[in-house]
């Protein structure tokens, strides 16, 4: 018998902060936007209980709260939003952090940089 993967995401969370690696970015700030995708496996399929699944309420918390540290990388923002899930919710397997500085001070017209972590329990 094969087992069932559940997968939680918020997508597209919207957060203004003052991350930056120039102090002109940790004064000023910018829009970021962060993705995060959670995967476990579901053993108790149908049962309508909050304590089966990843809270997506708690996500966002992490995520608003992290990002309101200020830090000079945004790889370091993106681990402390990893560390914090994989240590609130122990049944997650697979969790994913996107985090996308929107209009990244490089002298040219750029969408947004990014940074990517995946973990595997």
């Amino acid at each position: 018998m094969g087992k069932i993967w559940q997968k939680v995401s918020l997508e597209g969370v919207r957060v203004f902060a003052y991350h930056g690696y120039y102090p002109e970015e940790q004064i000023l700030g910018t829009e970021f936007i962060v993705d995060v995708d959670t995967e476990l496996e579901v053993f108790t399929a149908g049962e309508d209980e909050i304590s089966n699944t990843v809270n997506y309420e708690k996500l966002f918390h992490i995520i608003s709260h992290e990002m309101q540290t200020p830090r000079k990388l945004i790889e370091t923002v993106a681990h402390a939003i990893l560390d914090q899930i994989r240590h609130e919710f122990l049944a997650v397997k697979n969790i994913r952090v996107v985090i996308r500085k929107m209009n990244p001070p490089l002298g040219g017209v750029v969408h947004n940089s990014a940074i990517e972590v995946n973990y595997n329990r």
